[in-house]
């Protein structure tokens, strides 16, 4: 049986669509806007990502998952704790500073250290620090389990998403008077 707008037949041969489409159909959905920060013995280090996701409330786990050819994920990878940043809709230029390659964290980066000298971001909707919980190599990438060790509340504000290959603001919602 075939589900109208599905394709058929475009496999990779392992029972999977190929990279390609997936991305393709992906890009409808809109996935929540997130940099990881870290630091090792080079400074600190950065990279905007879109896969960030709770996982348990008990214990307080999030999980993130990275390219295995991210130069991000091999800095990351061993450190001892990792910061997640969920960035509001005015730092989309930070979300494109933090995907591109360079120094991230130079001017005009505005950051501080936080718990245990993790990288924060300033300006953020909300921050997390966490310590590496579960690392699983999962494909051509690395998921990141953290357990959820400090999280606070920052600069009250509108989300930022990625949809459609673009940043883009979700404002909330303004209350039907009643």
């Amino acid at each position: 049986m075939t589900v109208p707008g599905t394709a058929t037949g475009t496999g990779t041969g392992t029972g999977t669509v190929g990279g390609g489409e997936l991305r393709s159909v992906l890009r409808a959905h809109a996935a929540g806007v997130a940099v990881l920060t870290a630091a090792d013995e080079a400074g600190p280090v950065g990279v905007t990502v879109t896969s960030f996701t709770s996982v348990s409330a008990n214990p307080a786990l999030v999980s993130v998952t990275l390219a295995e050819t991210s130069t991000t994920w091999a800095r990351v990878k061993d450190c001892g704790r990792f910061g997640i940043q969920l960035l509001g809709a005015h730092q989309a230029e930070t979300a494109m500073r933090f995907a591109r390659p360079g120094d991230r964290f130079a001017p005009p980066t505005a950051w501080h250290p936080g718990p245990h000298g993790v990288p924060l971001l300033d300006d953020c909707l909300s921050w997390l620090v966490c310590s590496p919980y579960e690392q699983l190599r999962l494909g051509d990438h690395h998921l990141l389990v953290g357990a959820v060790e400090y999280a606070r509340h920052g600069t009250p504000g509108d989300s930022l998403v990625h949809l459609h290959r673009d940043l883009r603001p979700v404002t909330a919602p303004t209350p039907a008077r009643t």
